[in-house]
């Protein structure tokens, strides 16, 4: 079977990510306590071993519950149960702003504790799952259609056991990823943008290509972030990781960021068959 265990703080799309796991034929559970995964593992597993099973597993367990959360999946693991941990989580401001949008009730708040502290105390609860996840999604800059697309494009669909590796180009003035494994600063190459006939392309436009192309520097920084990568990819694999997320970084996130997502990407086409883009500041 196959189980895919989704956390992450209220607020942070958990739902979301569950329906979209169920509309991709999983059998889903929310508000699953911990001390049952075993149990659901072995009922599903004896019923039938191609079973897809999605359940969320948040706050909402009690605290000793969670911190007893690392020894399951130690013995799921030693049932060699093919599970992966997903992880969704956003920024606290943005979290606060969603709670205030919708007016619902954080699980934790209450008379003596405000929605902020309960955001922040709701992180360190979940510390013990978000220190495991095979996957991070930030969904600070989400949308609710793009998060179904990375569920379905990076969880639902993955076919193979190659790393899935995700290239993510953002701008430093709008804040770094949360959920980056890797993140290279490249505000220190040329900008287009002082140019201002170049000013109005991103850097998957050729006029872009043909300036950045043309640096030494530029061609310096692909060579040394791709020599860095395709020297520890392989052993990132080779520990059973599934996903890496590399986050470049420039001023604004539409030049020099995006020419370099896109020609690492192409360089690493031929090396995994799961690779992905994401152009943050272009959505």
């Amino acid at each position: 079977m196959k189980l895919i265990i989704i956390s992450g703080r209220s607020g942070s799309g958990k739902t979301t990510a569950l329906q979209c796991l169920e509309d991709m034929g999983f059998y889903c559970i929310d508000n699953m306590p911990v001390g049952l995964l075993p149990e659901l593992t072995r009922l599903l597993d004896w019923e039938n071993k191609d079973t897809k099973a999605a359940v969320c597993v948040d706050a909402r367990n009690a605290p000793s519950a969670l911190e007893s959360f690392p020894t399951i999946i130690q013995s799921l693991d030693e049932d060699n149960i093919d599970r992966e941990i997903v992880f969704l989580d956003a920024q606290g401001d943005t979290l606060l702003q969603r709670f205030s949008a919708t007016r619902r009730k954080h699980p934790l708040s209450d008379d003596n504790i405000s929605l902020a502290e309960a955001i922040n105390r709701e992180k360190t609860l979940l510390d013990s799952i978000s220190n495991l996840a095979d996957l991070s999604i930030d969904t600070t800059h989400l949308s609710l259609q793009e998060l179904r697309e990375q569920v379905k494009s990076r969880v639902a669909e993955k076919a193979t056991k190659d790393i899935a590796l995700m290239f993510h180009s953002f701008g430093f003035k709008h804040g770094v990823p949360i959920d980056a494994d890797f993140v290279f600063d490249v505000r220190c190459l040329p900008n287009p943008f002082w140019d201002p006939s170049l000013r109005k392309y991103t850097g998957r436009d050729e006029p872009i290509i043909e300036f950045l192309k043309k640096e030494p520097e530029v061609n310096q920084m692909f060579h040394d972030i791709f020599s860095f990568l395709d020297r520890w990819v392989a052993s990132f694999e080779a520990n059973n990781r599934s996903y890496l997320t590399v986050a470049i970084g420039c001023t604004g996130g539409q030049h020099r960021s995006v020419f370099l997502v896109e020609q690492l990407a192409a360089a690493f086409s031929g090396r995994s068959s799961n690779i992905q883009i994401r152009h943050r500041e272009m959505e």
